[in-house]
């Protein structure tokens, strides 16, 4: 499956020359271990890949024993995988590195080495159990790989075209007319539905059967819960009583993740690692609220008020019938018939949160509650920054009402100078407020 962190990979083939070893953070399951292993088998001679989840004694043993003569190190390596390492042609993979960190401090030595090019993968990576006691590399560029997005998931549906008329309707802000959208908008409820994780796309794509696509997400949230388990050792059930509350909490009119929901007498201290644990993951990304909404969000978030999104939308809908087999309930239908009612909103929201988050964006959204008076109640889903501006964002499932984003406009008149409302319908603009389809989400 083409994947757009491969453009990624090369521009650091190329910029690095040897100089960084590029380490790709993501959550279980995203691809990472795929992507990398093309990308080395197209752009090198030859390629080794160790992978740290597969406890080979003998690899472990050269890495305790031979690391202080490389030309050692790697001879053994070469013999034990049967691969001629090429000077300056070749890529050695460090897959699921967190496993075993000591690899990880070798970094610095192997690239000053200059031999060979290096990339490490994996997850949990700033968890402290999986850094401590090592020096971290300072020759390490980080990148981070999320699920596919929507242009990715038409890629793979063999849709090579029709996202670039999107782009050229979101440049000049124009219609896509009635039957293109709709096609569209049908395509990007399949998007919601699948996921973005490529294993659940892969079987989408080859099968056409939602009942096993719905298997394998539930399979990956159970390799979620048992690594929570496995790594999270002393908070473990916070972790799990979060991530299990997730389409609860988001079920919820305000959305905001309430603690008492959890544990009545439960506050953010108490969670505190456990959100940090879901985070770094990146199995979930947290949205926090702005006190003083200004061009430097991070700034003034209130860490105790928070909406915590799903990584994936399509893990969220299983996560939400994780209990109930895939005819048991009829929500995958709904999704494609648009007919979701109460439901809809918190997949809409989520979804809008994935795009934002996998292009870069840090999540933020403003609430208000002024019971005194109303005109100063407000809540915007999301805000993010363009150059030296607010840019709000109001998601919605149906219709076109925005008096929160009015009443925003209005009040922060001097740090924005547009809206948007992310809607069903086509792309529409009313003065400062521009309407786009949820599906260009991925273009703010």
């Amino acid at each position: 499956m083409k994947r757009k962190i491969y453009d990624e990979l090369l521009s650091w083939k190329k910029t690095s020359k040897g100089k960084t070893a590029l380490l790709i953070d993501g959550a279980r399951r995203v691809g990472k271990s795929y992507i990398v292993e093309e990308f080395a088998k197209k752009e090198y001679k030859s390629y080794l890949l160790i992978d740290f989840s597969i406890n080979r004694k003998a690899v472990l043993e050269i890495f305790n024993e031979d690391t202080h003569d490389l030309d050692v190190f790697f001879l053994k390596l070469q013999a034990l995988f049967g691969v001629e390492l090429y000077h300056r042609e070749s890529l050695i993979i460090f897959d699921e590195v967190q496993l075993f960190p000591k690899a990880r401090q070798l970094i610095k030595h192997l690239v000053k080495d200059n031999r060979y090019d290096y990339i490490e993968t994996g997850s949990l990576l700033s968890l402290k159990r999986n850094v401590e006691n090592i020096l971290l590399p300072s020759e390490e560029r980080r990148i981070k790989m999320y699920p596919m997005d929507f242009e990715e998931f038409l890629w793979a549906l063999g849709d090579k075209v029709t996202f670039d008329y999107i782009k050229k309707c979101f440049s000049e802000l124009k219609p896509l007319g009635n039957s293109i959208h709709r096609k569209i908008l049908n395509d990007f409820r399949l998007y919601m539905l699948v996921g973005g994780m490529p294993q659940a796309v892969k079987t989408y794509v080859e099968t056409k059967n939602l009942s096993l696509v719905d298997q394998v997400k539930k399979d990956i949230i159970e390799l979620y819960r048992n690594d929570i388990s496995k790594f999270a050792l002393g908070y473990e059930n916070r972790v799990l009583s979060i991530f299990d509350s997730i389409p609860h909490q988001l079920g919820k009119e305000n959305k905001r993740f309430t603690y008492a929901l959890v544990n009545e007498n439960s506050r953010f201290r108490d969670y505190e690692n456990a959100f940090m644990f879901l985070n770094d993951a990146m199995i979930t990304s947290s949205c926090y609220n702005t006190k003083d909404p200004n061009i430097g969000l991070n700034l003034t978030k209130d860490y105790n008020v928070q909406k915590l999104y799903m990584m994936d939308t399509g893990l969220l809908v299983s996560l939400a019938f994780r209990d109930k087999d895939f005819i048991d309930n009829k929500l995958y239908k709904s999704i494609l018939l648009d007919k979701l009612g109460i439901n809809e909103g918190m997949l809409m929201e989520n979804i809008v949160a994935q795009l934002l988050t996998t292009n870069k964006h840090n999540l933020f959204y403003y609430a208000k509650n002024d019971k005194e008076n109303r005109e100063n109640h407000m809540e915007i889903d999301f805000l993010i920054t363009d150059g030296s501006k607010l840019l709000p964002i109001e998601v919605k499932s149906s219709g076109n009402k925005h008096v929160s984003l009015n009443k925003f406009l209005n009040k922060f008149s001097k740090r924005t100078h547009k809206g948007y409302v992310l809607y069903p319908k086509d792309v529409n603009v009313k003065g400062n407020v521009i309407y786009l389809p949820l599906y260009m989400a991925s273009l703010l």
